[in-house]
């Protein structure tokens, strides 16, 4: 099993992540930003990754810190489970329509950390979340992860669904990169030989 447990501590925000990538898609996510717990929730279900997080930040000042290093702690610990990448895929996208929203997203787990992201809001919060934090946590998480994400989000009415099918639909291809290809099990996916 691939597994990692990563602890973040900063002056601002209190992080601990357990990651098993070749889970079943259980959840334990607790958060003090409701529905961000919601998408972490749905990115654990959608990409059979086992996720416990306990995850504490400084939202009195804003929501920022707490998201973004969560994102960090995330990648991290989906690299540090990944281990030298023997075997995996490497590369996954998928596209996710969720009612009025489409996302899609593609991933190569190249080991250089790059995101282009293309997610229009036309509000600013739902709820008491940020839309404009969801850039922000993919960020952190393609630098932590070392990973190349790209994201679109092609149209969309309701931010729910656009955010939701964003998470969605990264959850998806990043399961499609981390599944073992049994031909090249025990071969890194790279004409370099390391990722």
């Amino acid at each position: 099993m691939r597994r990692a447990k990563i602890d973040r501590q900063t002056r601002e925000t209190t992080i601990s992540i357990e990651l098993n990538i070749d889970g079943a898609g259980d959840s334990d996510i607790q958060s003090g930003i409701g529905f961000f717990r919601h998408m972490l929730e749905t990115f654990a279900r959608h990409g059979c990754f086992d996720i416990s997080a306990r995850i504490s930040g400084d939202v009195v000042v804003d929501q920022h810190h707490t998201v973004e290093d969560t994102g960090l702690v995330l990648g991290k610990a989906f690299k540090q489970a990944l281990g030298e990448k023997k075997g995996i895929n490497r590369a996954g996208f998928f596209f996710y329509p969720m009612d009025d929203a489409l996302a899609m997203s593609a991933i190569d787990l190249s080991g250089r950390p790059y995101l282009i992201f293309d997610a229009p809001f036309q509000v600013q919060k739902v709820g008491e979340f940020d839309t404009e934090l969801v850039q922000d946590f993919f960020q952190g998480f393609a630098t932590s992860l070392k990973a190349n994400l790209h994201i679109k989000l092609f149209y969309g009415r309701n931010a729910h669904h656009c955010i939701e099918a964003i998470f969605k639909s990264v959850a998806r291809a990043l399961k499609a990169a981390c599944e073992i290809d049994p031909r090249n099990k025990d071969i890194v996916p790279s004409t370099k030989g390391v990722l």
